[in-house]
């Protein structure tokens, strides 16, 4: 940026990128295109950092979490909710750093993800690598997807997904299609597949559709954002147990970020590409926070959603 002021997407209208952060009810920050640089670079090779990694992940962490979890298990046995995703922050000290070679690491680890570096000097540097696209827009034509399900890729063995992974993707699925009910139309939903994304597995099911005349790219955002996937639903009863229960701020983890209304130099077209902000953290000092959750159902175990929350930590636990 040309200066150190904070401009915010209001309307959805505005043009540059996007960062966004989980609660709707906070201000999207926004990098104005007519006031940016723009830096194009040919990125060849990486180095090793040498970096120390000393984690702040100690026992009181993992119970805290566990019974959070436990208590979302309850509450989704009694109906008041279908699915809910607790998250966590976990800190990692690191000696010394190098912009530029972390970036590139998640490069080369992610490279079927969006892989961004943001910074702010009045809000911050963030780093992330997220496999999810929360809308792609060019005109009235949308392309978006639901992705929910974990598990840790192994070479060895064939994919096999469980009931709970498979509920609930199609638990984001559903949701998906019924808020775009009435905003949009031709709507097409592909078959559900496995895709990769560093060491983890996810499921993925794309939707395509065209938003209607009597609905705009802001619509469309508060129609889809927070998705299941980062929530829960009922969407409101899901985001109410989030902030009473996580007891931390996740700031612009599981917001999302990316291209608002770029005109395309070759259609000449206006496009929106916005992605979902996972496999994040935040670099304050020499402490890392990286955030990492999951996605609660009636079929989950507390322990081992604990163990997916730590194999999540380690996809960006790779980089430092």
């Amino acid at each position: 940026m040309k200066d150190d002021s904070i401009s915010y997407a209001t309307k959805f209208t505005e043009s540059g990128f996007i960062f966004a952060p989980f609660n709707i009810e906070e201000k999207a920050i926004l990098f104005q295109a007519d006031k940016a640089d723009y830096i194009t670079e040919k990125l060849n090779s990486i180095s090793e950092l040498a970096l120390k990694n000393d984690f702040y992940s100690d026992e009181s962490s993992k119970e805290k979490h566990i019974k959070i979890v436990e208590k979302a298990i309850d509450l989704i046995s009694e109906n008041e909710l279908q699915k809910v995703v607790i998250s966590r922050k976990e800190l990692v000290e690191i000696a010394s750093f190098d912009v530029l070679e972390i970036y590139l690491k998640l490069l080369q680890t992610y490279a079927n993800a969006f892989v961004y570096v943001w910074f702010h000097p009045k809000v911050g540097l963030w780093f992330g690598a997220t496999p999810e696209t929360l809308l792609q827009i060019e005109s009235t034509a949308f392309k978006t997807m639901s992705l929910a399900g974990t598990q840790v890729a192994n070479e060895t063995e064939n994919i096999v997904w469980k009931s709970k992974e498979l509920e609930e993707q199609q638990l984001v699925t559903d949701f998906i299609k019924n808020q775009l009910n009435g905003i949009a139309t031709d709507l097409k939903i592909d078959k559900t597949e496995t895709i990769k994304a560093g060491n983890l597995l996810h499921l993925r099911t794309k939707v395509i559709g065209v938003l209607n005349k009597n609905a705009n790219l802001k619509t469309l955002i508060r129609a889809l954002h927070p998705t299941p996937a980062v929530c829960g639903l009922p969407r409101e009863i899901a985001t109410g147990f989030i902030n009473k229960n996580e007891s931390y701020n996740r700031e612009f983890y599981t917001g999302f970020l990316g291209e608002l209304n770029i005109k395309n130099s070759n259609t000449k077209s206006i496009n929106s590409n916005l992605f979902v902000n996972l496999r994040c953290m935040k670099i304050e000092g020499n402490v890392a926070s990286i955030y990492v959750g999951g996605g609660i159902t009636k079929d989950s175990i507390a322990k081992k959603e604990w163990e997916e929350t730590v194999s999540k930590s380690k996809t960006m636990k790779r980089v430092l």
